[in-house]
């Protein structure tokens, strides 16, 4: 199939789905789409099975793994995404809250992927660098998920800046750690420095790299916007700034993420501020909301046919439900940590840390970077119980959080 086949298809698919979703499940929109491809393809599994004369799940199978899911979201829709997401956080509620966001895109993103690599390594016997591989994919929160979630969860606005800044950013930071760690446990591989000391270089080069890029690709675009009034030519900059931007960054090896995400929090505070009449920041918001809502669509549809590409037999199948104990122990970990770090010099909201616990939804990237890993032994058990923890963590998680959120403001309100 053609690059057009295949995007003309999955946005029937998205468009179809979230019909469906719509009209007889009215669940979240995203999720809603993610249930109906997963039910939809394990049906067609279910149908080979017994029927194996007609051979569907093979030619859908054979179309799924043409999509390369991996690489249309690491090199293609990422950056649109966080972009998108970053737009809608402001810098000034984001300074308040830096230090917690900060110490959990760092120091959570180490403990989750220490807690789960060890744990993994020692159930399932995996080489411990290989295990560590998979703890950092495991542990960034999906900005694409917590930030649809948030819009239904009603939180109060300072728990809703750490979780929507904490997931921008640990996003970018978790997908450097996992390329410091491909470059240790795969050396032979697509290798990016066998060594302690070149791993700490290309954290260093990767994260600040990508931070610097995207503040002053950012800066350029907004002085730029500035002397221009044309609210369909800022529309189409903004998209070259997400689109151009993270190519560069890819270009120049550094962190493409956290590119997107800098450049998005500059241009969506300072840019929209300053730069943009009030006419051009209505058309900016409402392209780039509609921009999110359709890759999201889209992404979660690919969530749910990727089960194509998944191994399932009873060994890789308890792996999962283990994998999926350990990063919500991993996740509490990240979260409350910090947040004792700091309790003592400022305070914090009621259930902040079993909230953000229950809202660190995992999502497509933790998949995307399982699919891209070197071929061998220990790929199809990682592929699957990635593929275990994110269904998990986007449809009870997701579905439930704003339940448990509401239920701990209405214990508090209900306190003397």
């Amino acid at each position: 199939m053609t690059l057009l086949q295949i995007t003309s298809l999955l946005i029937v698919l998205a468009g179809a789905f979230g019909a469906i979703n719509y009209l007889f499940l009215k669940l979240p929109s995203a999720i809603g789409i993610l249930v109906v491809s997963l039910v939809a393809s394990l049906v067609v599994m279910l149908l080979d099975i017994t029927v194996p004369s007609l051979g569907v799940a093979d030619v859908v199978r054979a179309t799924v793994l043409e999509i390369e899911f991996s690489e249309a979201l690491l090199e293609g829709m990422l950056g649109l995404l966080l972009f998108a997401g970053a737009l809608h956080v402001k810098l000034t509620d984001l300074r308040r809250e830096w230090v917690v966001v900060a110490l959990m895109a760092t120091i959570g993103i180490g403990l989750s992927t220490a807690i789960v690599g060890y744990g993994f390594s020692w159930l399932t016997g995996m080489p411990i660098l290989v295990a560590l591989v998979f703890g950092a994919l495991i542990s960034p929160t999906d900005p694409v998920a917590v930030l649809g979630v948030l819009r239904q969860a009603n939180l109060q606005k300072s728990l809703e800046t750490k979780i929507a800044g904490e997931s921008l950013f640990n996003d970018g930071v978790a997908y450097v750690v996992f390329l410091v760690l491909i470059g240790l446990a795969f050396p032979h591989g697509d290798a990016h420095g066998s060594g302690l000391a070149d791993a700490a270089t290309l954290f260093l080069q990767e994260a600040v790299g990508g931070a610097v890029l995207g503040l002053v690709l950012g800066w350029l675009t907004f002085r730029v916007m500035r002397r221009i009034d044309d609210y369909s030519l800022e529309v189409l900059i903004t998209l070259g700034l997400a689109f151009g931007g993270y190519e560069l960054a890819v270009y120049l090896h550094v962190s493409a993420p956290i590119m997107a995400v800098c450049a998005g929090l500059l241009i969506g505070d300072v840019g929209t501020k300053y730069g943009m009449s009030e006419e051009t920041r209505k058309y900016v918001d409402a392209f780039w909301k509609l921009i999110d809502e359709i890759l999201n669509a889209v992404l979660f549809l690919l969530i749910g046919v990727e089960v194509f590409a998944v191994a399932f037999n009873f060994e890789y199948l308890t792996a999962g439900v283990a994998a999926i104990a350990l990063a919500l122990l991993a996740r509490l970990a990240a979260v409350a940590v910090p947040i004792l770090i700091l309790r003592p010099f400022r305070d914090f909201s009621t259930g902040v840390i079993p909230i953000m616990t229950w809202g660190g939804l995992k999502g497509g990237i933790s998949v995307a970077l399982a699919l891209s890993l070197p071929e061998g032994e220990w790929k199809p058990v990682i592929l699957t119980a990635t593929y275990m923890v994110v269904i998990f963590s986007i449809i009870v998680q997701g579905l439930t959080v704003a339940q448990l959120a509401q239920r701990l403001n209405k214990t508090e309100s209900a306190k003397p």
